[in-house]
């Protein structure tokens, strides 16, 4: 299969390679432009997460995909379900806002829970922290599709699912080129 891929490759031209090469930067480009721009929209760093644990079950499930906005001037709510990054960990957690803890200077801290979980985040939260601020919010759950995002869960889990995945696509590439 690879060895066909080559052959392709070999028999192009200059002109055609370099066709191809600017044709799969252009892809690439435009992707992450639209990411930067769903960014810019949205005010999160990270406008889309996949749900990776069942922890917010019933509400959402593992591989839900999530929607999110993070616009600075919106206050955080009970109730609300949140993303959030802890100090130490990469991947962050989706859970719902459980307590506020408003101060007199205008301070707010929160508390979250996973509707899943008998206790709340305290435990997962850093070293000596005991609630959480606005700049641990990554952003604000604004919708969902569920269950799309199994695949990035299958990716990630079974690397023999990625190479397959990859395998069907270049294979498909090969028999509808033109």
């Amino acid at each position: 299969m690879l060895d066909v891929l080559f052959d392709d490759v070999k028999r192009m031209n200059k002109r055609q390679f370099i066709y191809q090469v600017l044709s799969f930067g252009m892809i690439v480009s435009s992707a992450l432009m639209i990411w930067k721009g769903l960014m810019v929209v949205t005010g999160s760093e990270s406008p889309i997460v996949v749900v990776l644990s069942g922890s917010m079950e019933p509400a959402f499930h593992r591989g839900d995909l999530l929607f999110l906005t993070n616009y600075p001037d919106e206050p955080v709510r009970v109730g609300e379900i949140v993303v959030f990054k802890v100090e130490g960990r990469d991947i962050p957690i989706v859970h719902r806002v459980l307590k506020l803890h408003e101060k007199n200077n205008g301070t707010v801290k929160f508390l979250t829970k996973g509707d899943n979980n008998s206790v709340d985040d305290r435990g997962l939260y850093a070293q000596g922290q005991l609630w959480l601020t606005k700049k641990d919010v990554v952003g604000r759950t604004r919708g969902f599709l569920p269950y799309v995002g199994m695949v990035t869960i299958y990716m990630n889990e079974y690397p023999k699912f990625k190479f397959a995945v990859l395998g069907c696509l270049a294979i498909y590439v090969l028999v509808h080129r033109e």
